[in-house]
């Protein structure tokens, strides 16, 4: 008998989904508003909250998490670093930095891929392939708005070190959540 029952896929409830997307994308909005003073220039928290969350997560919800993010900017919600006081919406999404936005789309899933099953070594290892992604993304798209000359000093050069920093952190933090999962299980 059980030769003729059809096999269907486990379907998941949508709130596996949604609840997930939208707390890390209100997380990945934290980051991007909380500002540290650094050296050369002051740093957010948009990167170290976007890897985070995409290595935590894996490939399918890291994606989700920052697509939602991106959603809600485009709608015209102030997620993003520096808004509403440097615009909203998608002007503000096709203005210098939205290429960095878009490599952060990109680096997210790669990420979450990347990282699924590793130590902290392979986190940060992903995650610097996902800083690649960010920082290709961000200049090709910059270069719209800069001259080929300053590329580096004004979009890669000032926030390396701090995102070199953030990089660490958020494989540190999910290595400790990681290990926190475990213990409790």
């Amino acid at each position: 008998m059980a030769l003729f029952t059809p096999a269907f896929p486990r379907v998941e409830p949508l709130w596996r989904w949604i609840v997930p997307a939208l707390t890390s994308a209100a997380f990945i909005t934290l980051g991007a508003k909380l500002q540290i003073p650094f050296w050369p220039v002051p740093m957010t928290l948009h990167t170290l909250a976007v890897f985070f969350v995409s290595a935590l997560l894996g490939p399918r919800l890291g994606l989700g998490a920052m697509a939602t993010y991106l959603g809600a900017g485009a709608m015209g919600l102030p997620v993003f670093s520096g808004t509403p006081e440097r615009g909203i919406g998608l002007a503000y999404m096709i203005g210098p930095t939205g290429g960095y936005l878009l490599g952060f789309l990109l680096a997210s899933g790669l990420i979450g891929w990347l990282a699924m099953g590793r130590g902290w070594v392979g986190r940060v290892l992903a995650m610097l392939v996902g800083l690649a992604v960010v920082y290709a993304a961000g200049v090709a798209w910059l270069a719209a708005y800069v001259p080929a000359h300053n590329l580096l000093a004004a979009g890669v050069t000032p926030f390396l070190l701090g995102d070199l920093v953030k990089v660490a952190l958020a494989a540190t933090l999910v290595s400790g959540v990681a290990r926190l999962k475990a213990g409790l299980k």
